[in-house]
């Protein structure tokens, strides 16, 4: 049995009892991790292919070692201007060991229906909730038009 997994931004390919290192975990050494995003699965000839996951399809592994891999030299230069910078990097890894591929459907159906049970009761609760109590609507009260003042317009004076 294989599956594709995908952690750290980067798919794996492993299977049973495969050692590998990943992008680092937070988890200490001796723990369980549980991959849920499985991509793809073959077990014999079959071959299931997630859209993007796999439906209840789980890897479980178990974590070996945390560290760092390797040291990366990162090296720039400039032609003719005497600009030399040396740099090095080391990524967090971790090392984990593949215990188990699962298909978990009878686990998951079982999840579901009890899930589904609880779902009901608490629709009937809400159900049985009386309906929030409408606010009484205030009445617009008609505004009084203010009176308009005609003003009379202004005596022309001759300045003949």
């Amino acid at each position: 049995m294989a599956a594709v997994i995908k952690t750290g931004g980067k798919q794996y390919r492993v299977e049973k009892d495969q050692v590998l290192k990943v992008e680092k975990l937070n988890t200490e050494p001796g723990e369980q991790v549980v991959f849920e995003d499985v991509l793809m699965m073959s077990e014999g000839g079959d071959i299931k292919i997630g859209t993007p996951n796999v439906e209840n399809a789980t890897v479980t592994a178990e974590v070996l070692t945390q560290g760092r891999s390797r040291k990366i030299i990162v090296f720039k230069k400039k032609r003719r201007q005497n600009y030399r910078r040396t740099a090095g990097h080391r990524q967090h890894e971790t090392t984990i060991k593949i215990i188990g591929i699962d298909s978990v459907k009878k686990v998951a159906n079982k999840k579901v229906a009890a899930t589904s049970e609880v779902a009901k009761k608490e629709v009937a609760k809400a159900a049985e909730k009386k309906p929030a109590a409408k606010k009484a609507v205030a009445e617009k009260k008609p505004v009084a038009k203010k009176a308009v003042v005609k003003k009379t317009p202004a005596k022309k004076v001759d300045t003949k």
